[in-house]
């Protein structure tokens, strides 16, 4: 099990929850914090203080105030009226990760909430029940109101979770067959569980786990490119590299020397040109930058899967409640904004590879792979797919965090968009998976054109890989399958 502690949630936990299903625990201490939390909430409402959340309306309505016997109602129409989220659902791994990011955040004791709200939650993530969350609907601030509001609703028994092959079941009926009761959302609850993050941070933490398997995978398949167009390897002599500077530059170096270590393929500088083109030469350069936005959003995602972005936060040892603003996505948008940037060069840089497999101007190989050119098409058109997907990648990546719209009569005057911006992400790591998809099916087909026996050893064993799901190119056929079916196994398992 995966012990939750508040602080403690690293990107690898949350693939070990995610990905491979493994149920967590929460820490007694952390208990013990959500105990302390809640006296507090429990001591407002029995002083008839009137504190923002508690016993007050939201947004524009925060100073309104509502009578003790209504403040149960008040948690529960704040549910069902901020559940208003639409669009495709949130894929499922999505979901998962968005629960455990809010219970991560609830268990650190500012959010004022009962101990039977985080086992319940804590229930319903070890039983693999996940709310069914539309997409759309977040303008990321005040948090991810609208789509923690459908997360919610399963927690009360309302709403729908996820089934079998994309089928949606009631919550209630799910509930009832797991022996799970539904609670009723005291003070201060509902609000807890909507003010938050959580769906642009699950959505990013997704997007980092399967483009960091992306960015290793452009690697091995541009290695299999250098051997297909008898690439120059001295571009990545250590010496080009360590005088720069860039750790991550230095390293995408040393991993593409040892996936071609042994290639009989590679050539040498002047052997048959000086330089090659930009897209093989600097691989280390291009694919290393991409690397450093992946660390910068790796960095930013684990401070805030561990941070408080309730509002308001009830510090107990002061016995302070302070409304301020932690549920502003701001910190998250700029990396999801900054993910898409690098994600889609690697998919540009790609793209610009498979050009040069496919172009009879730019290497010795059959025109478009083609084993009979003219009659047959070979690769043509998957170089017009890839061609269509990095340039819809070029708007995708346009960045979400620099626009900004009014909300709740202008009181939420300034929003993040990032849950637009994780959404936007998302899409471009799909986009750059296919065409990653094709740039290893046109490679594996070169390099057996070259002399498959002459490739190196760990180049050679993906190829075999490669073969094994797609056939060689000896006949036109609908290559969409194969493009899929590559692109599967190139998907984060």
């Amino acid at each position: 099990m995966v012990e939750l502690t508040g602080n403690s949630l690293t990107m690898g936990a949350l693939k070990r929850i995610c990905y491979d299903g493994e149920k967590l625990t929460i820490a007694e201490k952390s208990m013990e914090r959500v105990k302390k939390s809640r006296k507090a909430v429990e001591r407002i409402t029995r002083d008839e203080q009137h504190i923002y959340g508690i016993n007050t309306g939201f947004g524009k309505f925060s100073d309104v105030m509502v009578d003790e016997e209504d403040v149960q109602k008040l948690q529960l129409h704040l549910i069902r009226s901020h559940a208003s989220g639409v669009g495709e659902p949130f894929p499922e791994i999505v979901s998962r990760a968005m629960m455990v990011l809010r219970l991560n955040a609830l268990i650190k004791g500012y959010s004022g909430v009962r101990v039977e709200l985080i086992r319940t939650l804590e229930k319903l993530i070890n039983h693999h029940i996940h709310p069914v969350i539309p997409e759309q609907g977040s303008l990321g601030a005040s948090g991810d109101l609208a789509p923690l509001a459908h997360l919610a609703l399963v927690l009360i028994g309302e709403g729908y979770v996820h089934g079998d092959e994309g089928t949606k079941l009631a919550s209630h009926m799910v509930l009832e067959k797991h022996e799970i009761k539904p609670i009723t959302l005291h003070a201060k609850e509902g609000l807890a569980l909507i003010n938050g993050t959580q769906a642009m941070t699950a959505q990013g933490v997704i997007n980092y786990l399967e483009a960091r398997q992306l960015a290793f995978d452009s690697e091995w398949i541009a290695a299999l490119t250098m051997e297909g167009l008898e690439g120059i390897i001295d571009a990545f002599h250590p010496n080009i590299h360590d005088a720069r500077g860039f750790a991550e530059q230095i390293d995408v170096a040393e991993r593409m020397r040892a996936w071609l270590e042994g290639s009989a393929l590679t050539t040498r500088q002047g052997e048959k040109r000086m330089q090659d083109a930009y897209s093989l030469r600097c691989i280390p350069q291009v694919h290393g930058a991409t690397w450093q936005t992946l660390n910068y959003v790796k960095k930013t995602l684990e401070i805030e899967a561990n941070a408080a972005t309730d509002n308001p936060l009830i510090f107990e040892e002061d016995d302070l409640v302070v409304s301020g603003g932690n549920f502003h996505g701001q910190p998250i948008a700029f990396a999801m904004d900054f993910m898409k940037i690098g994600i889609a060069e690697l998919a540009n840089i790609s793209e610009r590879r498979i050009e040069r497999l496919v172009n009879p101007q730019l290497n010795d190989l059959p025109p478009f792979l083609s084993p009979e050119p003219g009659l047959q098409s070979g690769a043509m058109i998957m170089q017009y797919t890839a061609a269509s997907l990095v340039s819809e990648n070029k708007t995708l990546a346009h960045p979400a965090s620099v626009d900004s719209i009014p909300s709740s009569a202008n009181q939420e005057d300034h929003v993040s968009m990032g849950t637009v911006a994780a959404r936007h992400a998302a899409m471009i790591i799909n986009n750059a998976r296919n065409v990653l998809a094709i740039e290893a099916i046109c490679a594996a087909q070169a390099v057996e054109l070259k002399g498959v026996d002459q490739t190196s050893p760990k180049t050679n064993d993906k190829w075999k890989k490669i073969r094994q799901l797609i056939p060689s190119i000896t006949q036109d056929r609908v290559f969409s399958t194969d493009i899929e079916q590559m692109q599967q196994f190139l998907r984060l398992k």
